[in-house]
């Protein structure tokens, strides 16, 4: 597969992983840029070319992809003086594959479509170990045509790739993909707190669930990986990611008229694990405190 200039912006603990195999398998020259130099280090052993600014990526690049933390974040890249917008040129292809509000999506894709820009979201869901293994989920944003267009290269780090609707709808489905799995997370902490001092023992409790109707991934990835062994890594998807994600749901539900209140209950324990100081930890490490420890 061979495509025109690729430009990668964002190498995080997901963007680094999907850089790479972007770069093993395009077949197309890569610049990427990010504050991180050793990330960009690491990279240049599969041939990825360090760009020491946002302007060189836009210069260079035909089709730029950014992984970023916040899509707060991608509004900043884009708008400041020497940012995304004031390099872009017409023609360009623009994928934000970060986690990103419905309207700053939108509203994105019109400011670069003023330029002849086509602004398309893809958020990514699913582990860096699957970012690793290229094994990701994907979920996309735009017109069929430009979806055809960049699938080969979502492909070279996702097997799971689906055209949710027009630009913004991507966000949707991976906000409410989020909110679901937090949901569960809260009630799995829920359902190991009161099996334990019911006197159950949780690691039985789990693999008998995972046997009949409460089986999930949540519970066999989050409960049966995290919170049974106590495994609460930091640079994981900690609660304050996880809290960043949650406030898009509960935004889009004030904005579509939903009374979220599940939702609305898992962000109060998110804001209680960060008071308790375990912001910076897994998000599952919310079971810490329904089971009455800190």
């Amino acid at each position: 597969m061979t495509t025109n200039s690729l430009g990668f912006i964002g190498l995080g603990v997901m963007g680094e992983p999907m850089c790479r195999n972007l770069a093993r398998k395009s077949g197309s020259a890569v610049h990427a840029h990010d504050l991180d130099s050793a990330a960009l280090q690491r990279l240049a052993a599969d041939g990825v070319q360090s760009a020491g600014s946002i302007a060189a990526v836009m210069k260079h690049a035909d089709i730029v992809l950014l992984s970023l933390p916040s899509g707060e974040v991608v509004q900043q890249l884009a708008q400041q003086p020497d940012g995304l917008l004031a390099n872009t040129r017409a023609g360009q292809i623009v994928i934000d594959l970060s986690t990103s509000p419905v309207d700053t999506t939108r509203a994105l894709a019109k400011a670069f479509a003023d330029k002849g820009v086509t602004f398309i979201d893809a958020p990514v869901a699913r582990t860096r170990a699957a970012a690793e293994a290229g094994t990701l989920s994907v979920m996309v944003g735009a017109d069929a045509a430009t979806f055809e267009r960049v699938k080969p290269l979502i492909a070279t780090f996702a097997t799971d790739i689906a055209l949710c609707g027009p630009v913004g709808c991507g966000q949707v489905v991976k906000i409410l993909n989020n909110m679901v799995l937090f949901e569960t997370v809260v009630a799995l902490s829920e359902a190991k707190a009161i099996g334990e001092r019911a006197g159950v023992d949780p690691t039985l409790l789990f693999e008998t669930l995972s046997k009949g109707s409460a089986d999930s991934f949540a519970l066999r990835s989050h409960g049966m990986k995290a919170m049974l062994p106590g495994a609460f890594p930091e640079r994981a998807f900690s609660v304050r990611y996880a809290r960043k994600d949650l406030a898009y749901a509960l935004k889009l539900a004030q904005e579509t008229g939903v009374d979220a209140k599940s939702a609305r209950i898992v962000d109060e324990w998110y804001q209680a694990a960060i008071d308790a100081g375990l912001g910076d930890q897994y998000h599952p490490v919310v079971s810490r405190l329904l089971g009455g420890k800190t």
